[in-house]
């Protein structure tokens, strides 16, 4: 009889011995009292958090840095592809310089999501569309732009060139006329694509008519002329 109390206390000893020791285990379904422990860092842990978030006007302005660097790498990589004489070393460049104009442009996404109000970001996406031949998007990129400062003279003259990619020919022509009379680089620039704009135009019309490309074609050649003369 004494053997079998010794056995059945021995085994009772072992498993309170078991509960206890789970209910101290890190993890386990218990803790101090029998409550249930709780997630997080156990105590005395230093290990640092996230950095709190940047301010907006803050987050606005990295992201328009990235984009710009973006967008450099972007031209530079489409200018060299333009001199190259290699057909497979052209076809590369074109597309590592789209890949970083996408890249600009989720990034000049991200300064505008911060700050809807700069006037710098709207500039550059405008451009990031233009060169990706979204020029609808362009055109409303440079709405904004010219929204937050009318005088800014090179929105004036990217929005023109994407308006004649969209054949919206009088806006492309009013904008002309505003840049002969403030910007004359900027003008004659925008007469020069108006000139590739017909070449291209004349060879396949595009859908525009005859006669829209004909007078063209003569307002063209008449401001070409105005150009060349000389100042009074």
């Amino acid at each position: 009889m004494r053997r079998i109390v010794l056995a059945t206390l021995a085994c009772s000893a072992s498993v309170l011995a078991g509960a206890a020791s789970a209910q101290m285990m890190p993890g386990g379904g218990g803790g101090m009292g029998g409550r249930p422990q709780m997630g997080g860092a156990p105590p005395g842990d230093t290990t640092p958090g996230p950095p709190p978030p940047d301010k907006p006007d803050i987050a606005a302005k990295k992201a328009f840095k990235a984009g710009m660097k973006s967008l450099d790498k972007a031209r530079e990589l489409e200018d060299q592809g333009a001199k190259t004489a290699d057909p497979d070393k052209r076809a590369s460049d074109f597309e590592k310089a789209r890949d970083d104009y996408t890249r600009a442009l989720d990034q000049f996404t991200e300064a505008l999501s911060n700050d809807a109000d700069m006037v710098e970001a709207w500039d550059s996406v405008g451009l990031v569309h233009l060169r990706l031949g979204a020029f609808g998007e362009s055109i409303d990129d440079y709405d904004h732009a010219l929204k937050l400062k009318p005088d800014l003279e090179e929105a004036v003259f990217h929005r023109a060139e994407a308006c004649l990619g969209v054949d919206r020919l009088d806006e492309a022509k009013s904008a002309y006329m505003e840049l002969f009379n403030h910007a004359r680089a900027y003008a004659d620039e925008l007469l020069g694509d108006m000139q590739k704009w017909l070449t291209r135009h004349q060879s396949d019309a595009g859908g525009m008519s005859a006669t829209s490309i004909s007078s063209f074609d003569q307002w063209v050649k008449e401001r070409d002329s105005i150009a060349k003369q000389p100042a009074a």
